[in-house]
């Protein structure tokens, strides 16, 4: 059989386990790497990739990103844990209190009785039914549905998450740091120069969901409603956090790093984020194109850059798997194992699709210490609001919870920009 008669390798079903899933994995990528190597010495031999080596490269460029996809859903499933009766997410036994709000929340959904979660707001005291109504959900359901978010969105598992009981959470932050000196032992100390603070508001948005269910659902007792719930709420609550805290414009929805004002590196100031050009509108420059890669790592100073991790989309990431160093070997190197990130150039690697691909002047390509640079807001509660009369015969959920966000360290990350400067 010759060269050209050989195909990309397909991609195969979805596996049954985890351990298959990577195992197809690195298959697809090892065969991407050996017609890589052959489509680099077409290019060199006779300076241009032969069609049949171009197209067989794609196919299994999307091979790996496909793999990958499965990859990523069976470690998601494999990461939930059961929610039953008695126990929380973890699997652990709760306590009377909190077997009693579960048990009143299950009555809640399943048939609108509100009587138990009633006499559970005044035992304890509090109105947790807000102005539109609606009760909040169990701690370890609240805590399972943060816990699949966390997993799910990148965003939210590499930055800093801080959960308030306010709207609105202020950062007092110094760009400059304290004032310091060196004097002996007997010396004047002279006062020092005010540290200059800046006060970062992080005000917390709306974000909702509304789930419906058939009654026969609601009344089958062997479905676990709150595991329905979490499953439901948390995908479609972590695809729109992931959009909003990377290019969220801030109105009525977090701000994403991608919203504020970018400039030039070497004309940084706070409020702003650095980039780093790539110098050709576009794309790399032709020669070297992994230099624009090495200029924005150190662009970060040391201190940020032992955390840092790259953020980028499949197809942003298909382009830069295909670079080599001096000696030949490939920039981009799969997981160790399944569960891990892939690396480039020795930093891990966050698949985020909202980052946006590669184009004239885009910044398509962060680089940074996510949990210094950004910060996650939460107010506490997941809260839930049973409609059963908008949409008959379905019952509607209307689940709610209150999250912010923003950049608070403007030198934790940086951008490559696909511009000639």
């Amino acid at each position: 059989m010759t060269e050209q008669m050989r195909v990309a390798p397909e991609v195969k079903a979805v596996p049954d386990t985890v351990t298959a899933a990577f195992e197809d994995f690195m298959e697809a990528f090892e065969a991407f790497k050996e017609v890589n190597d052959k489509r680099l010495g077409e290019i060199e031999e006779k300076m241009s990739a032969d069609v049949v080596t171009r197209d067989k490269m794609d196919r299994i460029n999307r091979a790996i990103d496909d793999n990958k996809k499965s990859l990523d859903q069976l470690l998601l499933k494999k990461a939930r844990p059961a929610l039953g009766c008695g126990r929380d997410g973890s699997g652990r036994e709760i306590g009377p209190e909190a077997a009693e709000h579960k048990a009143a929340f299950d009555a809640y959904i399943r048939r609108g009785d509100e009587q138990g979660l009633r006499e559970l707001e005044a035992k304890a005291f509090s109105g947790s039914a807000g102005a539109d109504g609606g009760y909040l959900v169990p701690p370890e359901t609240d805590n399972e549905i943060g816990r699949r978010i966390s997993v799910v969105s990148p965003m939210r598992s590499l930055s800093t998450v801080r959960t308030v009981s306010g709207a609105v959470l202020k950062k007092p932050f110094a760009a400059a740091g304290l004032s310091t000196g060196w004097v002996s032992e007997t010396a004047a100390r002279p006062q020092t120069d005010t540290p200059q603070l800046s006060e970062l508001t992080f005000p917390t948005m709306e974000l909702y969901a509304m789930p419906a269910a058939t009654q026969a659902l609601l009344d089958d007792a062997a479905v676990d409603i709150e595991a329905w719930i979490a499953g439901e709420v948390d995908v479609v609550f972590a695809e729109q956090e992931g959009d909003a805290f990377i290019r969220g414009d801030g109105v009525n929805k977090p701000k994403g790093f991608l919203s504020y004002p970018t400039v030039a590196e070497k004309d940084w100031t706070w409020g702003s984020i650095g980039h780093v050009a790539t110098g050709v509108a576009g794309g790399f420059k032709p020669a070297n194109p992994s230099d624009t890669l090495v200029d924005v790592i150190y662009a970060l100073k040391a201190k940020h850059r032992q955390n840092a991790t790259f953020m980028m989309n499949r197809r942003t990431q298909a382009e830069l798997r295909k670079f080599k160093d001096a000696d030949g070997n490939y920039l981009w190197r799969p997981p160790a194992s399944a569960g891990q990130a892939a690396s480039l150039i020795g930093f891990p690697v966050a698949e985020a699709e909202e980052m946006p691909d590669i184009a004239a002047n885009a910044t398509a390509i962060a680089f940074g210490d996510f949990r210094s640079g950004y910060l996650v807001v939460d107010r506490a509660g997941v809260r839930i609001l049973r409609d059963p009369y908008s949409a008959k015969p379905y019952v509607l959920f209307y689940t709610t919870k209150r999250v912010g966000g923003g950049v608070q360290n403007f030198e934790a990350i940086k951008l490559v920009k696909f511009s000639a400067n």
